[in-house]
């Protein structure tokens, strides 16, 4: 009876998840091949990880002219068409924005505290953003799209994701989160600046 109790449980809570992440809607700037093709890979990315945990927001644009964006609308570019890992992780990293500013939530504590952690904090691209609040904002953002990789790819590829960024864009920032995870973590805990399991997304 307990066996079948779990089961069902089981079931019902992968039904739950499949729901929350079909519910995502997922339109084409352009109707480009590069674009459908996208849109199919994170269709099946959606299928394969659980993601709940990390989607804020459910309304999506693949644009492959645009650079990836959390607002007004969450926007992905076709650029990571071949590379599932890189597009996981892009589309989490433009969740988090959405998460850190979420009524209630502290984020301008936080970058506070980052300030004094990190007082030299390159503020424009490509080590830093595009000015000083965006830097200090995408240490948290960043954070927790490592620990989101970590959650859903292992540590191993987790790492090897972030550090293909510290060649690429946020170059300090994304050092930074490699070499200061658990200080970093630690101001964002403090914060409740960490999704949680019954977040309803």
């Amino acid at each position: 009876m307990k066996a079948l109790l779990f089961a069902f449980c089981v079931v019902a809570c992968v039904g739950t998840v499949a729901q929350a992440q079909q519910d995502i809607k997922i339109s084409l700037a352009n109707s480009t091949p590069a674009e459908q093709q996208t849109k199919t890979q994170l269709e099946r990315l959606l299928k394969t990880y659980d993601l709940t945990k990390w989607i804020m927001t459910k309304s999506v644009v693949i644009d492959e002219k645009a650079t990836p964006h959390s607002h007004p609308v969450l926007t992905l570019s076709a650029r990571h068409v071949k590379d599932d890992e890189l597009l996981l992780a892009t589309f989490v990293h433009e969740q988090m924005h959405w998460f850190v500013i979420q009524d209630g939530r502290d984020i301008d504590a936080a970058i506070a505290e980052f300030k004094k952690m990190f007082p030299n904090a390159p503020t424009a691209p490509p080590e830093g953003a595009r000015d000083e609040n965006s830097t200090y904002q995408h240490i948290a953002v960043c954070y927790l799209e490592y620990r989101a990789t970590r959650e859903l790819l292992g540590e191993l590829r987790a790492k090897q994701v972030i550090q293909f960024w510290t060649t690429d864009h946020y170059t300090w920032v994304y050092k930074t989160v490699l070499e200061r995870p658990r200080d970093i973590g630690q101001v964002l805990f403090k914060y409740k600046l960490i999704p949680t399991e019954n977040k309803k997304p």
